[in-house]
């Protein structure tokens, strides 16, 4: 019996490990393994055992997910924390049901659906409870599985259909269709043909319909006669701004990061011919049009002044205030005129820009002496981006973390946006820039879903210049100073799916699940509980 347990405690195990590894590699470029990543856990999750034991291995699902895909964020959680390398890791492990409660509602909903259910119902009901919980409980990182597809240029613009969830759903199904395939091979000769090619032929028919959508879809050409939105993008990388502070000083430290900016935007603008400039998430780190020193009021004159000298309009990262708070903001500012007006960000990073109320304390701040305490913005807010040359274009802005978020991008679609201008910090991933990458790849995926160009600039790389089906047409490095000048087209755009519907697949898994659970417990003859037949005695065994 001990050596029983022991091999299937193996078996077990290496399932868990070849999951983690093929997760990894697809996370990181590899995405035709996204397909078959899942096949060990499933294989393992068929494995007969209790609901004691059934909800162990979701719970160590949740955290082999995270090992394979995410310890870039334990390492940026220790750096902006200050912490050793093994604590932020630890930190991770700890949330990683919170980070992705939708792998044991997975694995709990695929485990329940029991053998009276053909297999393509099980996967269904499981598919649909891992994008539905995505939907209903959106994640901190905003991340899907979908996420690794990006680098599968035709295949990503499915996201077009119905955002990334589409992609998820579909990589489930295939994974689940090649597992009950090899299961069926497994059982020998005896299997009937049609058992084996049914779901090989559903495991390939999905990617392949997506493909040939994809392949159908193109992106407006540079020369098509279409007006075009020339931008630079200043990447300055400077980054470490507190251990420069204590260094060098506060004011010295502005001085620097502002004397760089406007060098590089002089660049964008005399040479490159750029027909706006775009400086990256809160690198104006104080109010700007609301000066709390006499020194704040005179480095926003001294902006406005470059901002006329230039002659296009200028838009970054900054804070605003009002009577009781405090936001991240992205300041539109333009010649002759000023501020135009502040965007503020609505999607705050927990614990490090907001601390919720009730929880917030002199216990907490003595824990968390970092954490911001700002305000959300009221959501998506369109802009005019006056250009020199008299065009007025409205553009969507979103700071850092609203990029995860397709709703913002969407109602920023829905109010008439043509582009989308996005600036982020993305800083405390310096340790490990998969974290800086993969940031990219998502807010990539707002521009397929919403058929807008995105013109996208960060602290210290990755800024980008991308077009409506999410390629990146100009780049910077990450840890590079560059400055990132591209020319996209900007005509009206056809309204997608998600932009008419919104994110219409989460919702239909949920109520998809819900039936079939609804069906899963209902007695199997109607409502009401049927009497049992008498018994005959004696009976005949």
């Amino acid at each position: 019996m001990n050596a029983l347990m022991s091999k299937a405690w193996v078996r077990a195990t290496g399932a868990v490990v070849l999951g983690v590894v093929l997760l990894a590699l697809y996370a990181r470029g590899s995405w035709g393994l996204g397909f078959v990543a899942l096949l060990p856990w499933l294989w393992w999750l068929d494995q007969p055992a209790s609901w004691s034991r059934r909800l162990l291995r979701a719970w160590a699902l949740s955290l082999a997910y995270v090992l394979a895909a995410f310890t870039w964020f334990g390492t940026a959680i220790a750096h902006y924390a200050q912490w050793p390398q093994a604590q932020g890791q630890a930190v991770l492990l700890l949330i990683a049901p919170l980070l992705q409660p939708q792998l044991i509602v997975w694995a709990l909903v695929r485990q329940g659906m029991d053998g009276r259910h053909r297999p393509w119902l099980r996967a269904w009901a499981a598919a649909a409870a891992w994008v539905g919980i995505e939907w209903l409980c959106p994640k901190v990182l905003g991340d899907t599985l979908a996420h690794g597809l990006y680098p599968a240029a035709d295949l990503r613009q499915a996201a077009a259909l119905g955002g990334t969830a589409v992609l998820t759903l579909t990589l489930l199904l295939a994974n689940e269709a090649l597992a009950h395939h090899l299961s069926q091979w497994g059982s020998g000769w005896k299997v009937r043909p049609r058992a084996l090619l049914v779901p090989l032929g559903l495991a390939l028919a999905l990617p392949l319909l997506l493909l040939a959508y994809g392949a159908s879809r193109e992106a407006p050409r540079l020369d098509a006669g279409l007006p075009l939105l020339r931008v630079g993008l200043v990447q300055a990388n400077i980054a470490d701004y507190e251990g420069r502070r204590q260094s060098q000083g506060s004011y010295a430290v502005v001085r620097e990061v502002l004397d760089v900016h406007y060098a590089m935007s002089y660049d964008a603008v005399e040479r490159q011919r750029a027909d706006a400039v775009l400086w990256s998430e809160t690198i104006y780190p104080t109010t700007f049009g609301q000066p709390k020193s006499e020194a704040g009021a005179q480095l926003d004159q001294e902006i406005a002044s470059i901002v006329n000298a230039a002659g296009v309009p200028f838009v970054f990262g900054t804070y605003d205030r009002d009577a009781t708070a405090e936001y991240n903001a992205a300041a539109f500012v333009q010649p002759q005129q000023g501020l135009l007006g502040l965007y503020r960000k609505t999607r705050l990073f927990p614990f490090t820009e907001q601390v919720p109320a009730w929880l917030d304390g002199p216990l907490l701040q003595r824990w968390l002496p970092w954490a911001g305490r700002w305000q959300p913005g009221s959501g998506a807010r369109v802009f005019p981006l006056r250009l020199r040359d008299g065009r007025e274009l409205p553009v969507q802005p979103l700071i850092c973390r609203d990029d995860v978020d397709p709703s913002l991008a969407i109602a920023g679609a829905r109010l008439g946006a043509r582009a989308l201008l996005t600036m982020s910090n993305d800083a405390w991933f310096s340790a490990d820039p998969l974290g800086a990458r993969l940031h990219q790849a998502v807010a990539a995926f707002r521009s397929i879903e919403t058929g807008l160009p995105q013109f996208r600039v960060t602290t210290n790389g990755y800024s980008a210049v991308i077009d409506a089906r999410g390629t990146v047409h100009a780049a910077g490095d990450f840890g590079q100073r560059a400055l990132v000048v591209g020319a996209l087209p900007v005509p009206e755009p056809t309204p997608t799916l998600p932009v008419r519907w919104g994110n219409w697949v989460g919702p239909l898994c949920l109520a998809s699940l819900a039936g079939l659970l609804l069906v899963r417990w209902r007695p199997l003859r109607g409502w009401a509980p049927q009497p049992a037949a008498p018994l005959g005695w004696p009976l005949r065994v």
